[in-house]
């Protein structure tokens, strides 16, 4: 039970923090809810790779240089 109550505590703070919800909230959403809106805001794509910027580089070269 311990456990629960200090990874429930932490997120009830950190859906404060990030969302700004009130406790009240935070109880009353369903883990569906609460994983839904904290995936919208985690990025969609991975970051571009090395090998994504050269392959764009050469596909659109920079007039100026």
């Amino acid at each position: 039970m311990d456990r629960f109550s200090e990874s429930a505590g932490r997120l009830a703070g950190l859906a404060g923090m990030l969302l700004g919800w009130r406790p009240d909230e935070f109880w009353q959403a369903t883990p569906a809810e609460l994983g839904a809106v904290l995936a919208a805001m985690l990025p969609s794509e991975a970051p571009a790779t090395r090998a994504d910027l050269e392959r764009l580089m050469q596909r659109f070269p920079d007039q100026n240089s």
